[in-house]
């Protein structure tokens, strides 16, 4: 079997890997690169694994007239620059440490090796630079199951990093078969570890929630996290109810995957502060979760926050309450985002200033939204 594409027949890709079997040394794509172009996904990042030392891939990338970045030597990896594209090349590793969060790692000099210290199976499968894919633990079939299983022994991934079960989900959100169900054994382990998921950071844990909720439908990876305890150890008083009910109503209305859209859905304590949201995240989340629980109509949601806003508050309400989603929503979001409120503060000066004048312009503006946005400013005045 071979992977084929733009990504690895770029000549600035090619380059990168007759750099290193110019020399002697393996040059393998591995890990999301093979696994996307396997399933007709988009290819994002290129990996490439080979037994030359980092500092070997320094020199030969100097030689080569490509530019080497050391962004990650102390484990193995620089990043090469060919044609403006980086390319990670990493040196075959094997752990020597764990701490459930990072490992201590060591080179070794072979695929086998390096292969057994990934995640999952889907993600040690490698590609020659000609394409032919390389196999060494049996991920193809997997692949073709669209199974996520850890490699080996699954307690033992997770432990080496625990951040490994919200990938677990995450992976099957994305990649996985919604009628197979999800791996049995990784299941066991991801509920028998729960508790390690403490000792990660909240930046890794926000990371992989915002990515497992992008997925087209997280709904069975995350009623499946709840069932394990691990939703609850990320997010305690969630509840991912509302999710479901959410995602059928954005495909009934052919809304994008909105993650924090989803997030505001599942609901739980501080979710700012554990995710490690950016403020404007923060400030969204909570604003779609006050005006769903608030009963601004449509009309007057698509004045105040536009179209796209407007809809993804009325979805979470809906969501929430377990309402079906009504056409005529659509047409009131798109009535409210177009009024322009006729009256400025200057119309009302100088007979209001100060706090008095914001009361009086707020006063008409809601009489303005209740007549339908029908009055004129000569009516209003």
């Amino acid at each position: 079997m071979k992977v084929s594409g733009a990504w690895i027949e770029a000549k600035a890709t090619q380059a990168v890997c007759a750099m290193l079997t110019g020399a002697g040394y393996q040059a393998l794509f591995v890990g999301g690169c093979v696994r996307n172009a396997l399933l007709g996904a988009p290819v994002g990042d290129i990996d490439i694994a080979t037994d030359a030392r980092p500092e070997m891939v320094v020199e030969l990338a100097e030689g080569a007239g490509l530019k080497p970045v050391p962004t990650g030597i102390e484990h193995g990896t620089i990043t090469v620059v060919s044609g403006h594209i980086g390319h990670e090349v990493t040196t075959f590793r094997k752990d020597v440490q764990t701490f459930g969060r990072h490992a201590v790692v060591a080179f070794a000099k072979d695929l086998h090796t390096d292969a057994r210290r990934r995640d999952f199976t889907m993600n040690a499968l490698y590609a020659r630079p000609d394409g032919h894919v390389v196999d060494p633990l049996g991920g193809l079939e997997d692949l073709r199951a669209r199974r996520i299983r850890f490699i080996e022994d699954a307690d033992q991934r997770i432990r080496e990093d625990y951040l490994r079960i919200l990938r677990f989900f995450r992976f099957h959100a994305w990649y996985g078969d919604p009628e197979g169900g999800i791996d049995a054994e990784g299941l066991a382990a991801c509920a028998g570890n729960v508790e390690g998921l403490a000792r990660l950071s909240r930046e890794r844990v926000g990371a992989e929630m915002r990515k497992l909720l992008g997925a087209p439908d997280p709904v069975p990876s995350a009623a499946a996290m709840q069932a394990t305890g691990v939703l609850h150890a990320v997010l305690p008083g969630s509840d991912a109810r509302a999710l479901a009910l959410l995602v059928h109503l954005e495909s009934e209305t052919n809304t994008a995957s909105d993650a924090i859209l989803r997030l505001a859905a599942l609901g739980g304590e501080a979710v700012a502060e554990r995710l490690r949201l950016s403020r404007a995240e923060a400030r969204r989340l909570d604003l779609l979760r006050r005006a769903a629980a608030e009963t601004v109509q449509a009309a007057e949601l698509g004045y105040r926050h536009g179209v796209e806003e407007g809809r993804a508050i009325l979805l979470l309400r809906a969501a929430l309450l377990e309402m079906p989603w009504c056409a005529r929503l659509a047409e009131d979001l798109a009535k409210g985002a177009k009024a322009r409120f006729p009256v400025t503060a200057a119309d009302l000066m100088p007979e209001y200033s100060g706090p008095a004048l914001g009361e009086r312009l707020q006063a008409l503006e809601r009489a303005w939204i209740e007549s339908g946005f029908t009055l004129s400013r000569d009516d209003l005045l």
